[in-house]
């Protein structure tokens, strides 16, 4: 065992594990690319003032939950613990919202980091795909991307998520029920910190967990009650749309995000099989955004998924993904004169796409063909010096066990002509 392990709350992803995550990242973002996203990819750290002002100073985020340091030059950074404000950074940064194309639809896929107390599904280290659409206030865009992640969990075969749906009003409606949200809290038994919260974003109350809390919110003011004309116009065609692409989803009238740049449409996605940690991802609609880290108006919606999460929803579906072999064919060499010819025929092998394997390290032959079975490989090439003084070598076929000699000029056509 190494002397150093993994930090706490964090993991490694190692093989057989990690071709999941792999499968499950791809499955996300097969739609996303199939939809006009393009991808990006930011640094894993950011200025600490670009999540205060985007995130939100009042959120558990920002107060308790990132990694800050300070750099020898002074500059005050964090590892990224969300992935939109850095998203719109960069988009604003290399002036993509001036190119006439809008919305600018981008998606990302990385690592985020918050300093939580570790526990089956949430952890310090996350693994997240994200998409986000900037730069124009659609209600079709938002359905467009509950659509798309109903479309990505489908085709893992996930079965038992809910997308909820609620919408937060907007600049014009919201500063009423914050008034009278703030109000009703005055009213009830709350620790010190959490009047607090209320004082700076009550909503964000509303998005506490603590039982102790929960309990008093029954008959807390609910939003749908305070949105504007404008909003609810907005909300309804968002459900229209979605329903009229047959993806059910539940209203959650107190379904509010832990960020703070979420305005209208808010929705998350949630398994029950999951636990206190049900939520597999989740986003909205942030129009205000830009605004908040310094670029222009640029109202924009998007979502982030967990790949952590929805591995664990698929474990406890029992769903087992199809997972392409990592080795189609694995070459035995008995002998010198084997190994030079074998290890050439593998490189042929891969430059014409079939995934092949070697037998390294000299083992002898009862050895190598356990690596064989232990590799997943469909065949086996094993050659001998009485196999290569006939020209041939034995292919094995790992399934049936029947084996057959084929001329060493002809074993590349072979396998591509089994395995096509």
């Amino acid at each position: 065992m190494s002397t150093f392990q993994a930090p706490k709350g964090t993991y490694d992803l190692i093989p057989p594990d990690s071709a999941t995550y792999l499968a499950v990242r791809e499955a996300i973002a097969a739609p996303l690319r199939d939809s006009g996203y393009g991808y990006i990819e930011t640094p894993g750290f950011e200025n600490v003032e670009l999540f205060a002002r985007g995130v939100g100073e009042s959120t558990d985020i920002v107060t308790k939950e990132m990694y800050a340091f300070e750099t020898k030059g002074g500059d005050r950074l964090a590892l990224r613990p969300e992935g939109t404000a850095s998203v719109l950074r960069a988009a604003l940064e290399a002036n993509l919202h001036k190119t006439g194309n809008l919305p600018v639809k981008l998606w990302y896929s990385g690592s985020y980091y918050r300093y939580e107390r570790p526990q089956k599904g949430r952890y310090r280290h996350f693994s997240q795909v994200g998409a986000e659409a900037i730069g124009a206030e659609d209600p079709a865009l938002d359905a467009e991307l509950i659509i798309l992640a109903d479309q990505a969990y489908r085709s893992l075969g996930l079965q038992n998520f809910r997308i909820l749906l609620n919408s937060l009003g907007d600049k014009e409606c919201r500063p009423v029920y914050r008034a009278a949200l703030q109000d009703f809290l005055r009213g009830l038994d709350l620790d010190e910190d959490t009047l607090r919260r209320a004082d700076i974003n009550p909503l964000r109350v509303l998005d506490d967990k603590r039982e102790s809390v929960q309990k008093q919110l029954g008959d807390a003011p609910l939003l749908r009650d305070y949105l504007c004309d404008a909003c609810k116009v907005y909300h309804e065609e968002v459900r229209e749309l979605i329903t009229a692409a047959g993806v059910a989803f539940e209203d959650d009238l107190k379904l509010v995000r832990g960020l703070d740049y979420y305005t209208r449409t808010t929705f998350e996605f949630v398994h029950d099989g999951l636990g206190s940690q049900s939520a597999v991802g989740g986003g909205g609609r942030y129009d205000g955004l830009s605004e908040m880290i310094g670029g222009p108006a640029l109202p924009s919606v998007g979502w982030a998924l967990g790949v952590d999460r929805t591995v664990l929803a698929l474990e406890a579906e029992g769903v087992a993904l199809e997972l392409p072999a990592t080795t189609s064919v694995y070459a035995v060499p008995l002998g010198d004169e084997a190994r030079r010819l074998l290890f050439a025929k593998v490189t042929e092998l891969r430059k014409v796409g079939i995934a092949a394997d070697f037998a390294y390290g000299g083992k002898g032959l009862k050895g190598a063909m356990k690596n064989a079975n232990r590799s997943g490989a469909r065949y086996t090439v094993v050659a001998g010096e009485r196999d290569l003084a006939e020209g041939v070598v034995q292919l094995k076929d790992m399934e049936s066990g029947e084996q057959v000699a084929v001329g060493v000029n002809e074993i590349v056509a072979e396998l591509e002509a089994r395995l096509g």
